[in-house]
């Protein structure tokens, strides 16, 4: 799956909405050791975003992934 960068505030409360409100599924973020919900504010919120985020929708439904990773394209980072 992607890594993402959350840039801001507003980055992190968009992201965790979409989440939230487009996806059934579990979604983890992952940064090293640390692994949190992506439902969670909160949770994004202990982790360090100034680095890169893995991003994990747990389906095998490609259709659902293909349109997560869609939805979080503005997030998605190169590095």
């Amino acid at each position: 799956m992607p890594k993402i960068r959350l840039n801001s505030v507003t980055d992190v409360k968009e992201f965790c909405n979409i989440c939230n409100y487009n996806f059934y599924e579990a979604i983890e973020l992952r940064q090293g050791r640390y692994i949190v919900n992506a439902k969670s504010i909160i949770g994004i919120f202990s982790l360090n975003l100034l680095e890169n985020l893995e991003v994990v929708i747990l389906t095998d439904d490609e259709y659902k992934i293909h349109r997560f990773k869609s939805m979080i394209q503005k997030w998605i980072s190169e590095e």
